[in-house]
C-alpha cells in the first residue's frame, strides 16, 4: 500500500478545516451562503483525495496523448458537423473552455472514463481549494503544480508570484474572445442554461458572474429563450452580447434557434461549441481512443497509441450485431450514451435488464470495459467512517490542466446527493 492509498483508507488522517470553508462561503454574502447550504449540502466533501506522483503524470500523458490525436489531420469529430457549425470565419476558432477528463484512479493506475466539454465546478473548486490553504494538510496541492505549467499557453502565468485560478480562468476568457475578435474590447458575457436559477450548480454561476464584474466585464446569467439574434448581434434584452460561457447540454443547439443563428452568422463567440463537442466529447470518440488500427491509420504516434491503450478503458460503440458477445460480457461493461451527460441514461452492465439491453442494442451508445473507481474513508457526523468512491476531474485548457479536483460518492455515479460527499481537493503524496 502506497501512501496516497493508506491516507484514503484512514478517514481520521486529515480533515478539512471547515470553519476556514464557512467562512470562504459566507464571504460570498449571506444569499449566496444559504443557497449553497439549503440547496447544496452535499457540495462539499469534509475530506481530501491522495493520489501519488504516478498517477498525476499518467493523467498529464493521457491527456497529451488524446490532444496530439485530436489535432491530427485525420480526426473528424464521429458526428459531422453542418458545414453552418463547423470551424470558418469567426464560427470554430475558440479552443473551448472548461474540459473536463474524467479518470478512476485504481491499483492499475489512472483510467480515463470520458471527457466533457462543458465541465462544472471549477469556481467551487477553486473556492474550496483556497480556503484550505492555510491547513496542514497532508502532501501538496494540485493547483500549486497545475499553474506552474502554463508556460506553454498562449495566456502565460509562469514567473508570477501573484496567480490565482481566478486569475488563470479570467485570461481565459479573455483569450477565447482573443482568437475570435482580435483586440476588440469583452464588454459582456452570458452564461447561459435552461432555467438557470433552478440548476443544481447555479451558486457556481454567481461565481462566475462577480468574477467576471469584478474583472471589468459586465456578465449575465440568462435562459436561451431570453436571447434574441438581431442584424447586429445576440441580445439579452437591449444588451448585447459578445461571449457566451455555454453551459447548455443540447450540444448541437438544435433546441435555441437564437443562439444557434448568432454562432452560425458569426455575431457571437460561444464556448464550449458544437466543434468542441464533436471532437472531444462524443462517447464514440473514446471508441477511436482505443482503435489501435484506427490510430495508426490516422499516423498517431505509437508511444501515444501505447499511452491510450493503458490509460482508456477499451470502448466499443454499440451494433445490433453485437448482442450476444455485449451480453456475455456486460458484467464487465458500462454503457452510455453517445451525447450523454452528467451519467443520464448511464447503465453499469451488470444490472442490465434484457429490456434495457434491448433499447441500448438499437444504437446511440458505446460499452466501456470498466474502471473500478478509487475509494476514500471518510467521517461522516453521527455515522462513523464511511467508505466512498471518487473520480479525478483534470479542468484542461488549449491541452493545460489548470486544477485537479475529485468528487465523492456512492451509487453507480457521481450525485452530490451523499452524506461526506461532494467536491474534494486533490492532494498529491510521495
Amino acid at each position: 500500500m502506497n501512501e496516497a492509498e493508506r491516507l484514503n483508507a484512514d478517514c481520521d488522517a486529515a480533515r478539512l478545516n471547515q470553519a476556514s470553508l464557512q467562512l470562504a462561503l459566507r464571504a460570498q454574502g449571506d444569499a449566496w451562503h444559504s443557497l449553497v447550504t439549503e440547496r447544496c449540502p452535499y457540495l462539499f466533501s469534509g475530506a481530501p483525495v491522495f493520489i501519488s506522483p504516478a498517477q498525476l503524470r499518467q493523467m498529464h500523458d493521457v491527456i497529451d496523448a488524446v490532444e496530439r490525436v485530436v489535432k491530427l489531420d485525420g480526426w473528424v469529430g464521429v458526428a459531422p458537423l453542418p458545414r453552418s457549425l463547423s470551424p470558418g470565419g469567426t464560427r470554430g476558432v475558440s479552443l473551448g473552455v472548461f474540459y473536463g477528463y474524467d479518470f478512476h484512479l485504481n491499483e492499475q493506475g489512472a483510467h480515463l472514463i470520458e471527457i466533457n466539454t462543458n465541465a462544472g465546478g471549477a469556481y467551487l473548486n477553486e473556492l474550496l481549494i483556497a480556503s484550505q490553504r492555510d491547513a496542514a494538510l497532508p502532501g501538496t496541492s494540485s493547483v500549486h503544480a497545475e499553474v506552474s505549467k502554463h508556460e506553454s499557453s498562449p495566456f502565460d502565468t509562469s514567473g508570477r508570484t501573484d496567480v490565482s485560478l481566478n486569475d488563470v480562468f479570467i485570461d481565459m476568457f479573455r483569450n477565447e474572445w482573443r482568437l475570435g475578435r482580435g483586440d476588440a474590447p469583452l464588454k459582456t458575457i452570458a452564461i447561459v442554461d435552461e432555467q438557470p436559477e433552478q440548476q443544481y450548480l447555479y451558486p457556481e454561476f454567481l461565481l462566475a458572474k462577480n468574477l467576471f464584474e469584478r474583472a471589468g466585464i459586465a456578465a449575465y446569467i440568462v435562459d436561451p429563450a431570453a436571447l434574441q439574434a438581431r442584424e447586429d448581434g445576440l441580445y439579452c434584452d437591449d444588451k448585447r452580447i459578445d461571449l457566451v460561457y455555454n453551459r447548455l447540454t443540447d450540444f448541437s443547439l438544435q433546441r435555441y434557434p437564437a443562439l444557434r443563428q448568432a454562432y452560425v452568422d458569426g455575431q457571437v463567440v460561444l464556448t464550449p461549441n458544437p466543434y468542441h463537442y464533436a471532437q472531444y466529447a462524443d462517447k464514440r470518440n473514446l471508441a477511436r481512443l482505443t482503435d489501435v488500427h484506427g490510430l495508426r491509420a490516422l499516423g498517431a504516434d505509437e508511444a501515444d497509441i501505447a499511452i491510450l491503450q493503458v490509460g482508456v478503458p477499451h470502448t466499443m460503440a454499440v451494433r445490433p450485431d453485437m448482442e450476444d458477445k455485449l451480453w456475455q460480457e456486460r458484467k464487465s461493461l458500462f454503457f452510455k450514451p453517445n451525447s450523454g451527460y452528467g451519467s443520464k441514461g448511464a447503465y453499469r452492465g451488470g444490472n442490465l435488464t434484457r429490456r434495457v439491453f434491448a433499447e441500448i442494442l438499437q444504437g446511440g451508445y458505446v460499452a466501456q470495459k470498466l474502471a473500478p473507481p478509487g475509494e476514500r474513508a471518510v467521517c461522516v457526523d453521527d455515522t462513523g467512517a464511511v467508505l466512498l468512491k471518487y473520480d479525478v476531474r483534470c479542468y484542461v485548457y488549449d491541452g493545460q490542466v489548470q486544477l485537479v479536483a475529485a468528487r465523492l460518492y456512492q451509487g453507480q455515479t457521481t450525485n452530490f446527493r451523499t452524506p461526506g460527499g461532494g467536491f474534494a481537493p486533490v492532494r498529491v503524496v510521495e
